[in-house]
C-alpha cells in the first residue's frame, strides 16, 4: 500500500496564498515565502484600517459641519450644543450631508439652534 502524501493540500494551500499576493510587487507575488509574509502583513493593515475608517470619517464629517456652522456665524460645539437642546436628533454623517448638498435646509438648522442657546 503506497503511502499519501499531502502534495494536493500543499498545492492548494500554496495556491491560494500566491492568488491572493496577485499584483505585489517583485518575488513578494511569485515566491510562497515572501508571498505568505506579505499577505498576512497586508491582513493586519486591513484589520487595523477597518476600525480606522470609522474615526476618519467621523472626522471628516465633524470637518463639514464646522465648516458649515462658520459659514452661518457660529462654531461646531455650540451649533452642536443648539441641536441638543432643540432636540433635533440627526448624526453627524446626516448633518454633514445636508451642509454639503442643501444649504438651505443647513441655514434653517443653524437658526434653530441658535434660538435654543
Amino acid at each position: 500500500m503506497a503511502r499519501i502524501k499531502g502534495a494536493l493540500a500543499t498545492r492548494k494551500r500554496r495556491n491560494k496564498i500566491l492568488k491572493q499576493a496577485k499584483g505585489y510587487w517583485g518575488n513578494k507575488s511569485r515566491h510562497f515565502k515572501l508571498a505568505k509574509e506579505a499577505v498576512w502583513k497586508s491582513g493586519q493593515y486591513a484589520y487595523v484600517s477597518r476600525r480606522l475608517k470609522k474615526r476618519d470619517f467621523r472626522r471628516l464629517w465633524i470637518t463639514r459641519i464646522s465648516a458649515g456652522a462658520k459659514q452661518n456665524g457660529m462654531n461646531y460645539s455650540t451649533f452642536i450644543n443648539g441641536l441638543k437642546r432643540a432636540d433635533v436628533q440627526l448624526n453627524r454623517k446626516m448633518l454633514s450631508e445636508i451642509a454639503i448638498n442643501d444649504p438651505a435646509s443647513f441655514t434653517a438648522l443653524c437658526t434653530k439652534a441658535k434660538s435654543m442657546l
